[in-house]
C-alpha cells in the first residue's frame, strides 16, 4: 500500500493555523484608518487556496505530459525536436532578411550589432508578414527546445532513475532520515535562489509571490508548471544511499516547515533567528523593495544564505508582491502571466542571443533589456505610421 503524502495529511493543521491567525487578527486588529498587509481579503485568500489545490492536481495532468513530449518516447516527443529544429531555420532565414532589408541590401560585418550598426534603425510595423512570421517561429523555436530540455532532464534525473546507479546500497535509520532532510534542505536553497536568478525558473515560482498579503494562506499559493523547466535534483540524494521514500518524506517536512513562517503574528522566535529561516527573513523574501530582492531563500535553515552570501535581515517595514503586480485573482492570470511575457518578448527580440536571455536570464535583466527596446522603438515611432487598432 502507497505511504499517504505527508502534506495530505498536514491539511486539516494548515486549515487550523489559518483559522488560529484570523482569530488573533481579530482580537488584535490594525489601527483605525490603516490597512495590514497581513490580514484576509476574501479574493486573495481564495485565489491561494485555488492555486494550492491546483499544485496537488497539477502533478497527475503535468507528469505524463512531461513523458510523452520526451524526444524518443513517443510520436509527440519525437516532433518537437524536428519542430524545434525547422522553426529555428524559419526564424534564422528570416533575421538575415530583415537585417538585409534594414542594412540596404547587404549584410553588416560580422560581430557588429544591431545597435552599433551604422544604418538608420528601422522600426517594423506590427502587421508586417516577416516580422510576424519570424517572432512566431522563434517563439516555437525557443518553447519547444525548453519543453524537450525539461522533459529530458525530468527523465533522467527521477529518484527512481538515479536510484538504479547509486554506488552505495540505500541505508535506514534515524541518521539517513536526518541527512535527507539537510539535504534536500541544502538543494532546495539552490533551487530556490536559480529560481529567483533564471526566467524561465521564476515564471514558475513568481505565483508564490504574486501576493500582495502576507497571511498562511500565501504559504498554499503553489506554482503548478514545475515539470516545465529544469532544476537541480532532489534525486541526487539516492547517490548517497538515502532511499527514496526517505526523499519524500524530507520534501514533506520542507514544505510543512515553511508554512509557518508565512505569518505577521510572530514577529521573533529569539537566538533561532540566527539558524532557522523564520517568519522575519521570510517576510524579508517577500518583499519588493530593492533591498529585499533575491534574498534568504533557505528553507528551513537560514544559515545557507549566510554562508553564500544571500542574507538580509527584515528592516524596513516589508511591502509584498511584486515590482510590477498583476492586480488579479483569477488563477489563470496568476499561473501564467509570466510565461506570457516571455513569449511576448522572446517574439519582440531580434537575435538569438536576446530570446534565449528572455528565457534563461535573470528576471532583472529581461525587465531591464524590455524597456530598453521599448524605449528605442518609441524613440524612431514617429517616422513610421502606426497600424489602427479597432
Amino acid at each position: 500500500m502507497q505511504r499517504p503524502d505527508l502534506t495530505v495529511l498536514a491539511i486539516p493543521a494548515f486549515i487550523g493555523a489559518m483559522g488560529a491567525e484570523y482569530w488573533w487578527q481579530r482580537r488584535n486588529p490594525a489601527a483605525p484608518g490603516t490597512t495590514r498587509a497581513g490580514d484576509y481579503e476574501l479574493g486573495d485568500t481564495i485565489a491561494s487556496l485555488t492555486m494550492g489545490v491546483g499544485s496537488l492536481v497539477a502533478p497527475f495532468v503535468t507528469g505524463p505530459v512531461v513523458r510523452r513530449l520526451a524526444p524518443g518516447r513517443t510520436k509527440g516527443g519525437a516532433a518537437l525536436l524536428p519542430l524545434g529544429a525547422a522553426a529555428g531555420v524559419v526564424t534564422t532565414v528570416g533575421d538575415v532578411v530583415r537585417r538585409r532589408r534594414e542594412c540596404g541590401g547587404q549584410l553588416p560585418e560580422a560581430g557588429t550589432l544591431p545597435s552599433s550598426s551604422s544604418a538608420p534603425v528601422t522600426v517594423r510595423s506590427r502587421v508586417d508578414a516577416l516580422s510576424l512570421m519570424t517572432s512566431r517561429s522563434a517563439v516555437v523555436a525557443v518553447g519547444s527546445t525548453a519543453v524537450a530540455a525539461a522533459s529530458i532532464w525530468a527523465l533522467g534525473t527521477s529518484a527512481t532513475r538515479l536510484t538504479r546507479v547509486a554506488p552505495v546500497a540505500a541505508r535506514h535509520g534515524a541518521l539517513t532520515y536526518l541527512a535527507a532532510i539537510a539535504g534536500w534542505d541544502f538543494i532546495y536553497y539552490w533551487n530556490h535562489r536559480l529560481s529567483h536568478e533564471s526566467r524561465w525558473l521564476w515564471a514558475v515560482h513568481v505565483v508564490h509571490h504574486s501576493s500582495e498579503r502576507y497571511n498562511l494562506s500565501t504559504a498554499l499559493r503553489q506554482p503548478v508548471a514545475e515539470a516545465f523547466t529544469m532544476a537541480l535534483p532532489y534525486g541526487v540524494l539516492t547517490l548517497a544511499g538515502i532511499p527514496p521514500r526517505y526523499i519524500e518524506d524530507a520534501r514533506a517536512i520542507n514544505l510543512i516547515y515553511q508554512f509557518w513562517i508565512h505569518t505577521e503574528a510572530v514577529r521573533s522566535i529569539g537566538w533561532l533567528e540566527k539558524v532557522l529561516n523564520t517568519p522575519s527573513h521570510h517576510r524579508a523574501h517577500h518583499g519588493s523593495q530593492r533591498q529585499y530582492l533575491d534574498i534568504n531563500h533557505g528553507s528551513i535553515l537560514i544559515l545557507w544564505d549566510k554562508l553564500f552570501g544571500t542574507f538580509e535581515p527584515e528592516g524596513e517595514p516589508v511591502r509584498y508582491g511584486l515590482t510590477s503586480n498583476i492586480d488579479s485573482y483569477h488563477p489563470a492570470v496568476i499561473a501564467t502571466h509570466e510565461w506570457r511575457d516571455i513569449a511576448a518578448d522572446v517574439a519582440d527580440a531580434t537575435t538569438w542571443a536576446g530570446r534565449f536571455g528572455f528565457l534563461l536570464r535573470g528576471p532583472g535583466w529581461a525587465y531591464a533589456r524590455r524597456e530598453e527596446l521599448a524605449s528605442a522603438a518609441g524613440s524612431a515611432a514617429p517616422h513610421v505610421a502606426q497600424p489602427v487598432m479597432g
